[in-house]
């Protein structure tokens, strides 16, 4: 992204009230939350829009059904909503509401802009009408008698209505979006489009007669009918900013982008743009049009009888957790199946083992070998001001970086993020490579160290900005360990902002790991398999003597790295420090702690077993852990004692 700052307004579809919010709406404002967020981090004039559709037959029946009035209804659920986005953490510019007199105005401003051009008609229509989309079905359109969405038989209506000349449009919205590539996007909404304006586009019911329906704003030239729900809800988008001639929108829509769900891309893509063009109003700059979320293959709503309480594992498994589950699992235009399993599976492997991992890794390495605090490096083990020992970092950063801008250009989060995910799995990698654990025997050795320790502090400073706009939480909490508390800015992600010198505290336990409900039993250490007494015995098979306890040399051992051991499910490389020396472990604890909860604790080792080999890594010596029904925890200390100390 530039450095010049750009104007972005950003809007999500309003919410209909006649229920609460559900995971299909979290995610639509979840999206639009995050490109807010990250064009904010670039230093763009942002305004983010979202809000409640409070007006129609869904409302009125719900309110009936539920003793109270429409507007009682609309102002308990469109509250819902707000408390759903505050517990979300999202960030919105503004929320707007149907009912609200701002609305009101600028919608039947425009309806009588549009009557007195001839625009609008008076006509008779009878056609099969489904109360859940508040739309009526064409013949083509319709399934087995039933509405294609919802499934449920529609109900045949004839009355008089006002009409607006859609069909007038049809060769002009054509040409726009054949002209226009990225208008709806991904393309495959775009092709949807297109192939039906191959069909005769028909003129466009506006109203609802008061005989049937009170709950609307009333026509501006008949007050007999009040407005139906299409040419009420899309003018929100243009009412927020004040309408036509009002500073905001002068401002804020000539970059106008909608985000929705595929289930709405036609009035979106085809009543929305003619009724712009009617109206003397510039098109938005894009739609960008997302999948359902799916269980068990059908889409997640009330309406099929489907709808799961998933926006509540927020709660259980955290906002930053849930956020970047839809984000990184869904591609964007695409559909994807929800469950909680696939959620836990990207918090351990993705959040907990990679990144909570290495923000652990680093800042405790930083903090216990760096002295506290960030070293400076030295040109001698740089080649043209890139890292020359262990890799490029900066390189590989610049990279990751550039993908995603470009990924997000496009509203591909899942692309996003997968480039920041190469970024921290070439760091890991680095923190492999160079070991700056090990202990220097030169002066070499040491300045490869301090080498190794900057770049490290470098990368975390980067991630603790671009990861903002996904995990900000997590971002938030990264910064704070590196002494950063302002404002982020996405100028700011650049290697060496980090001064040697800055204070480093240790952070563990970003993202703890989730286990597993069902576990099998263990290799508890590195090299004993655990043992069960004899049935009908409590305690140890086998009894031993003082002389044979004395031969076994239990130390405290600080733990200074942890990380899985690829292709094994049970075991984790530690490497410990015993005071006078650092030591690798292999020990079969994975499924009970994640690495970055170990990072940082004291533990007691058996230190004089022989070395042991465990999936190709030598182990030398033990973790002692005791444990019971598939529970299991590591021997700690109550009181701090330095690594080194014997146990007696």
């Amino acid at each position: 992204m530039t450095d010049r700052a750009r104007t972005f307004y950003l809007t999500t579809p309003i919410y209909y009230v006649n229920d609460r919010p559900h995971l299909g709406h979290a995610y639509t404002t979840i999206l639009a939350d995050t490109m807010a967020r990250y064009r904010r981090l670039a230093g763009d004039d942002v305004w983010f829009l979202t809000g409640t559709d409070e007006h129609g037959d869904k409302i009125a029946q719900a309110a009936a059904k539920a003793g109270i009035t429409p507007q009682q209804l609309a102002d308990r659920n469109s509250a819902a909503f707000r408390d759903a986005w505050r517990q979300l953490g999202i960030e919105y510019s503004d929320y707007i509401r149907t009912t609200e007199a701002r609305h009101t105005t600028v919608v039947q401003a425009i309806l009588q802009k549009l009557w007195d051009a001839g625009e609008i008609y008076l006509g008779k229509y009878g056609g099969h009408y489904c109360f859940g989309c508040e739309r009526f079905y064409t013949e083509k359109e319709i399934v087995d008698g039933k509405c294609p969405d919802h499934q449920t038989p529609l109900t045949w209506i004839e009355e008089e209505n006002y009409f607006f000349k859609m069909s007038k449009y049809q060769a002009w919205l054509i040409e726009t979006v054949e002209r226009q590539p990225d208008l709806i996007r991904p393309e495959r909404y775009r092709n949807e489009i297109l192939g039906f304006l191959r069909e005769p586009l028909q003129d466009l019911s506006i109203s609802r007669p008061k005989s049937r329906l009170t709950w609307g704003i009333p026509l501006p030239f008949d007050d007999t009918y009040v407005t139906y729900v299409w040419f009420d809800a899309l003018i929100n988008y243009v009412s927020a900013l004040g309408g036509p001639g009002a500073p905001r929108f002068e401002r804020y829509w000539p970059h106008a982008q909608h985000v929705i769900a595929k289930d709405i891309v036609k009035p979106h893509a085809i009543y929305w743009p003619c009724m712009l063009k009617a109206a003397g109003i510039d098109l938005y700059r894009h739609l960008n049009v997302h999948g359902y979320w799916t269980l068990g293959g059908r889409k997640i709503s009330k309406s099929v009888g489907n709808l799961v309480e998933a926006l509540a594992l927020k709660d259980k498994y955290g906002n930053d957790a849930f956020r970047y589950f839809v984000l990184r699992e869904m591609v964007f235009g695409l559909d994807a199946d929800f469950s909680e399993e696939a959620l836990v599976s990207r918090l351990n492997a993705d959040l907990a083992n990679d990144l909570g991992n290495l923000v652990a890794r680093v800042t405790t390495l930083i903090a216990n070998v760096g002295g506290g605090s960030v070293p400076a490096t030295e040109g001698r083990f740089a080649r043209g001001g890139e890292a020359a020992f262990g890799g490029d970092l900066k390189g590989d950063f610049e990279k990751s970086r550039g993908n995603v801008d470009a990924a997000m250009e496009e509203f591909a989060f899942h692309r996003a993020l997968a480039a920041i995910w190469d970024f921290i799995g070439a760091v890991n990698r680095y923190v492999d490579t160079t070991q700056p654990w090990a202990r220097p025997s030169n002066d070499m050795a040491r300045g490869q160290r301090d080498h190794a320790l900057y770049h490290l502090g470098q990368s975390l400073w980067c991630l603790g900005l671009v990861l903002e706009p996904f995990l900000p939480e997590a971002a938030r909490k990264i910064r704070h360990a590196l002494g950063h508390t302002g404002d982020p800015k996405l100028g700011d992600a650049e290697w060496g902002r980090l001064a040697p010198g800055t204070r480093v505290q240790k952070l563990s336990g970003l993202f703890p790991r989730i286990e597993a409900k069902d576990q099998s039993d263990l290799t508890y250490g590195a090299t004993r398999t655990s043992r069960r007494p004899p049935a009908g015995q409590s305690g140890p098979a086998v009894l031993a003597t003082i002389d044979d306890f004395s031969k076994v040399d239990l130390r405290v051992a600080e733990v200074l790295t942890a990380e899985p051991v690829p292709k094994s499910k049970k075991l984790l490389k530690l490497t410990v420090s015993l005071g006078s020396e650092q030591r690798t472990l292999v020990a079969g604890i994975a499924e009970h702690y994640a690495p970055a909860d170990l990072v940082g604790k004291k533990v007691v080792v058996v230190a004089n077993l022989e070395p042991a080999q465990l999936m190709g890594i030598e182990s030398n010596g033990m973790v002692l852990a005791g444990s019971t029904e598939g529970k299991l925890a590591v021997l700690t200390l109550d009181r701090d004692l330095p690594p080194g100390t014997k146990i007696t």
